[in-house]
């Protein structure tokens, strides 16, 4: 998985965190726990802030 799998890192979000309301989480934490997915292997430079926001958004939505 790379930074640009927006939608299948919101899907691995879901169901590792399904405790988590994704509004509730600050970047830093969301970047932490991207990286910390199992089939996540992007560079962590690579990481933007547009990023984290389409992938929260995608988290939401998927809650949604």
């Amino acid at each position: 998985m790379r930074w640009t799998d927006v939608y299948e890192i919101a899907m691995g979000l879901v169901d590792s965190r399904p405790e988590v309301d994704p509004i509730t989480v600050n970047f830093v934490q969301l970047r932490e726990w991207i990286m910390a997915l199992p089939d996540f292997e992007d560079d962590p430079e690579r990481c933007g802030e547009k990023i984290l926001e389409a992938i929260q958004a995608a988290w939401i939505e998927e809650l949604n």
